[in-house]
């Protein structure tokens, strides 16, 4: 699978986006997806992801003003982002994890096989 995200910019702190990842390819709901993001000078760090039965889970960071979905018809997963802060500047990357539908995203980076490109996300103060 291709993954394609986009949606990100500059946006005031307090702000919301909604970034997007559409993937290319077939059996887009045989993935776990997640949302990663990378800030300048630090580690790659997960952000959230979505099973293939649709159960959410947050980083501790982002619980509460982040929310992940996906629509499978449109082989696509979004991350919708509120009461946006600084810190939050980021590149931020989407990744799929071929899987069992047991499976749930996680942190580990070495879980996704495939990631996109990623979409630059900053929150001016």
């Amino acid at each position: 699978v291709q993954l394609q995200a986009s949606g990100g910019g500059l946006v005031q702190a307090g702000g919301s986006l909604r970034l997007s990842c559409a993937a290319s390819g077939r059996m887009f709901e045989r993935y776990v997806m997640a949302w990663f993001r990378q800030a300048p000078g630090k580690e790659r760090e997960f952000v959230g992801g979505i099973s293939r039965s649709y159960t959410t889970t947050y980083a501790d960071s982002v619980k509460g003003r982040f929310t992940i979905s996906r629509d499978n018809d449109k082989k696509a997963v979004y991350l919708q982002m509120n009461s946006l802060k600084p810190e939050d500047t980021a590149v931020y990357y989407c990744a799929a994890d071929w899987a069992i539908l047991s499976t749930q995203p996680t942190s580990t980076t070495s879980q996704y096989d495939y990631w996109g490109q990623g979409t630059l996300v900053t929150v001016s103060s």
